[in-house]
């Protein structure tokens, strides 16, 4: 978190928790347009399936370890960036979901009664 004497953290901009989360596919397939790229062709120099590269290009499957080092390969974006973006995006959408944050709170009572 990002600090400013005499600024609220929260009004920070680097502090702010988007709106809706960015998905890496977003991202990815953002890049593929601009080099005008197809994405049948991306996927068959990646060895994965068409259907399974357009997941992951509308936010519908995650960037996993092993596809952030294949789309690292095939088009020289760094993996480390990716899996940070996937993991930053499953934290908001957890973070978003009602009953699993209920869940937490109740573990988190159980926790300082012991």
């Amino acid at each position: 978190m990002v600090r400013i004497e005499g600024v609220d953290p929260r009004m920070i901009a680097n502090n702010l928790t988007p709106y809706k989360p960015t998905h890496p596919g977003e991202i990815l397939k953002d890049e593929i347009e601009y080099r005008g790229l197809s994405q049948r062709k991306l996927a068959a120099q990646m060895g994965i399936s068409p259907t399974l590269l357009n997941e992951i290009l509308n936010g519908k499957r995650s960037v996993s370890t092993q596809y952030a080092l294949l789309f690292e390969a095939a088009l020289g974006i760094d993996a480390g960036p990716l899996l940070a973006l996937q993991t930053d995006y499953d934290m908001q959408v957890a973070k978003s979901d009602k009953s699993f944050l209920e869940r937490l709170a109740n573990i988190r009572k159980i926790v300082a009664m012991l």
